[in-house]
């Protein structure tokens, strides 16, 4: 009964012609971003996010929301019809998808994807509803040292679950960290590292440095790519599959659906992993497998279910724990900040509105998604063809105007710029940014609640071990790294966690 009277609040809040506009826009333009490569959910969030300052904190949330589960969907329109995925999570979507395109079944695979995605919005957002309140409750008996080691065994399972190299990314997770001391010290007062520079002694801005990493630094990689996009779409028949289609993706999408929303949970999951992993599992489990890669329907309805999946429930570790799984909702953390509002399992009851709200969205979000792109496939195939030099400039102007307002000062913008190189040389040295930026939201942090802990127990160190949820999270931390340098785990984490260059 209160989850129903939770989720009544929640569509009483997002039932307004505000809250639903927001919806409406977010998915309107989280599917432009997923279609167009070279762009992505985390770019426009960096963009959009100086902007939420001045709206409600319900919309702007509802809004960015819907740009990132969105975008999961665009990136397989594109994949399907002309091979071309706008988003990582849609890679594999392409292996089954574009070959059934060309056999002359591209209206099948789209609605295959769009009913995944459809179904695993819809269940992941029920298991939102049902799991985050509790989590939450657990939360509230969470100590300073509790989260405190909670935070480590984020930042080390994200390291793990990173693309590439781990040393490089427990490297780029250290640069974080130590980028988010930068400021005044606030037990102390004292400032760390600002140089005698006025601007950083509040620290660095992370609107500043997610659009610099993530928002001029792909700019100027994209920009290297000088290849032209020549292709033709099949003529897009029935939309409907039949009921042997329907007997065939059933259970692959429930599957998708289930791992992706673990998956999604998980520090440093969300959608890629998910993707990948429900293929790879599709895939070993199939009476056929040698039919994967040449038409599949099974190929297309697991991973779009998993990544769309994986993509909701990344918000239940964020609204409950104030722990980012991925690099989007850590930039999602930061809205909140923006708004006044601290990350935690208090949002739930101090702001319910905003936290069943946002729940209620993802299934409003979802039906406009079914809804509304099938009938634009035509429209989003035609702007696949825009040339990369007109959108860049547009990107770019965005980004500035958006950084500068959340001061009024140049110098967020003279940042933006810095980290905009920085992130383009981190590209070249194959080194991933999303450890960095992860410990730089959780750096801050983790030093409250640190000197808390030691502050309680009288300055002794061992408080981080003798409390036996503290110990029980930094021993699965150190599992999870020790596990990730042994030989045969390597290997198969470097064939699972492939990235898209």
């Amino acid at each position: 009964m209160e989850l129903i009277n939770n989720l009544s609040l929640g569509f009483s809040t997002v039932l307004t012609g505000q809250n639903l506009l927001f919806s409406f826009f977010g998915v309107l333009l989280g599917t432009l971003i997923g279609v167009l490569p070279g762009l992505g959910p985390l770019v426009a969030i960096a963009v959009l996010l100086p902007f939420t300052f001045g709206l409600d904190p319900v919309s702007s949330m509802i809004m960015l929301a819907g740009i990132f589960y969105g975008a999961q969907y665009g990136g397989s329109t594109t994949a399907i019809l002309i091979n071309l995925p706008g988003e990582a999570s849609s890679i594999v979507t392409t292996l089954d998808g574009h070959e059934m395109a060309k056999r002359g079944h591209a209206g099948k695979a789209l609605a295959t994807a769009a009913i995944g995605s459809f179904f695993a919005g819809c269940v992941a957002t029920v298991l939102i509803g049902v799991f985050a309140p509790p989590l939450a409750e657990l939360a509230f008996q969470f100590g300073p040292a509790e989260y405190f080691s909670l935070m480590v065994c984020g930042l080390i399972v994200s390291v793990v679950l990173a693309n590439g190299s781990v040393l490089k990314a427990i490297g780029m997770m250290v640069f974080g960290l130590l980028l988010g001391l930068i400021g005044t010290d606030e037990m102390t007062g004292l400032q760390r590292m600002t140089l005698d520079i006025p601007e950083l002694s509040d620290g660095l801005s992370v609107a500043a440095i997610a659009m610099g990493i993530f928002g001029l630094g792909e700019i100027m990689r994209n920009l290297e790519d000088t290849t032209k996009r020549e292709f033709s779409v099949s003529k897009i028949t029935s939309l409907m599959p039949t009921r042997d289609d329907l007997k065939l993706i059933f259970a692959p999408m429930v599957r998708g659906t289930f791992l992706g929303s673990f998956l999604g949970v998980l520090p440093g999951g969300g959608a890629l992993l998910a993707s990948f992993s429900a293929y790879a599992l599709e895939k070993k489990i199939a009476k056929d497998p040698s039919a994967f890669g040449k038409g599949a329907i099974q190929g297309v309805a697991a991973p779009e279910s998993a990544n769309n999946a994986g993509a909701q429930t990344s918000f239940i570790p964020m609204l409950t724990l104030g722990i980012p799984s991925n690099p989007v909702m850590a930039l999602m953390i930061s809205a909140l900040i923006i708004q006044g509002i601290e990350p935690g399992p208090a949002v739930i009851t101090d702001h319910p509105e905003l936290f069943w709200g946002i729940i209620a969205s993802m299934w409003i979000g979802n039906l406009m998604l079914l809804v509304l792109n099938l009938p634009l496939v035509g429209l989003w195939v035609k702007l696949v063809s825009i040339p990369y030099k007109f959108l860049f400039p547009i990107v770019i102007v965005f980004a500035c105007v958006g950084v500068f307002s959340v001061n009024n000062t140049a110098f967020a913008v003279l940042t933006m710029a810095a980290f905009g190189v920085l992130g383009y040389v981190l590209k070249k040295l194959e080194c991933e940014a999303a450890p960095m930026i992860l410990g730089f939201i959780l750096g801050p942090m983790m030093e409250g609640h640190m000197q808390r802990a030691l502050l309680i127990s009288g300055g002794e160190v061992s408080v981080f071990v003798r409390e036996p949820i503290s110990a029980g999270l930094l021993a699965v931390a150190a599992i999870a790294l020790v596990a990730a340098v042994l030989p045969s785990v390597r290997k198969t984490r470097n064939v699972a966690l492939v990235d898209e260059d």
